[in-house]
């Protein structure tokens, strides 16, 4: 029995995705989301579930788990078919114009048109080297619980956002908060810098962890000044490392889309290099692409329109204001 077809098939369910879903329901299509991890949120939910976002219209701050679940609700209610656990490595188009997904567990599924929302595509985090051994006790890469550094002595690695918002968070529960940065300046958003620096957190720069010591758990840490100066020694209870993320487009690469290094081009539409195909959030690029959630969650809407015109050469692209569809 051939498989049920959709208007629009959504690969990846992270905000971008799970918005677009929301879109799509409004524009009356009927719609499928196919996400690889178990779970709807994509990196917010996998990875930073406590950390603050900041680039949410309305919101001075909101955790990344709380948006996840808002989003959620918002984009389930129009009840697209939702498929976890499965990486989608090709796409083939038939003859009778419909896309053919075809996952990692051998299922396929048939779409009119696919929006591509996969962010910066299958990611892990960058590994501390000589860490292997204490993975899973008290050396993170992502932080699931605030609760358990709670009155810890916390060492933190990292220079970038993720890394600054995590020493932040960690300020208001940790007994004590070191953050080290190789560089002296922080890549950080200023506003978080400024933050950081008024902040009970001690801030070390620039060292680089250079060895771990402990029995079952690390018990100190090694420190070494980049410039030649004294390292240093500290005692820890947890560590936590946020050198960011090796990000891969993996099987998106063999689905003959025009690409530009780890990013799927588009045009102003959201429209790929293959009619029918369209991509938005950060695997999506164009010149003078700004990579923020907000960012994405203005490429969705645009995609779904062209893609609901393209389902059907009777709808307007511009629709009514979103007030307006939804009070249908």
């Amino acid at each position: 029995m051939e498989n049920e077809w959709y208007d629009v098939t959504i690969i990846g369910g992270g905000p971008v995705g799970l918005f677009s879903a929301f879109y799509a329901g409004m524009r009356e299509m009927k719609v499928k989301i196919i996400e690889s991890l178990p779970e709807l949120g994509g990196q917010l939910a996998s990875l930073y579930p406590e950390k603050d976002i900041y680039d949410i219209a309305g919101f001075p701050s909101i955790p990344a788990g709380e948006l996840v679940e808002q989003l959620k609700k918002q984009a389930l209610q129009f009840d697209p078919e939702v498929v976890l656990g499965q990486e989608v490595k090709e796409i083939v188009k038939r003859k009778d114009n419909l896309f053919r997904l075809c996952t990692h567990t051998g299922e396929e599924h048939l779409s009119r048109t696919v929006i591509i929302t996969a962010g910066r595509g299958a990611f892990q985090p960058r590994k501390l080297e000589g860490g292997e051994r204490f993975e899973g006790r008290n050396l993170h890469y992502h932080i699931p619980d605030l609760m358990r550094f709670k009155g810890k002595r916390v060492l933190l690695s990292g220079g970038g956002d993720s890394a600054v918002d995590w020493a932040n968070l960690l300020d208001r529960h940790a007994s004590s908060v070191l953050l080290v940065h190789r560089r002296d300046s922080f890549r950080a958003h200023e506003h978080s810098v400024d933050k950081l620096m008024k902040s009970g957190v001690e801030v070390l720069t620039p060292y680089a962890i250079s060895g771990l010591a402990g029995d079952e758990k690390i018990e100190s840490v090694t420190l070494d000044h980049l410039r030649g100066e004294t390292g240093r020694s500290e005692k820890v209870d947890e560590v936590v490392v946020n050198h960011g993320v090796m990000a891969s487009l993996g099987p998106v690469k063999q689905w003959g889309l025009e690409l530009d290094r780890n990013a799927i081009v588009v045009n102003t539409r959201m429209e790929t290099s293959i009619p029918g195909i369209y991509a938005a959030g950060d695997i999506a690029t164009y010149p003078g692409k700004v990579k923020l959630i907000a960012t994405g969650f203005g490429e969705g809407p645009t995609a779904v329109n062209h893609a609901k015109a393209f389902v059907d050469s009777g709808a307007n692209i511009q629709p009514k204001h979103s007030t307006s569809l939804f009070s249908k």
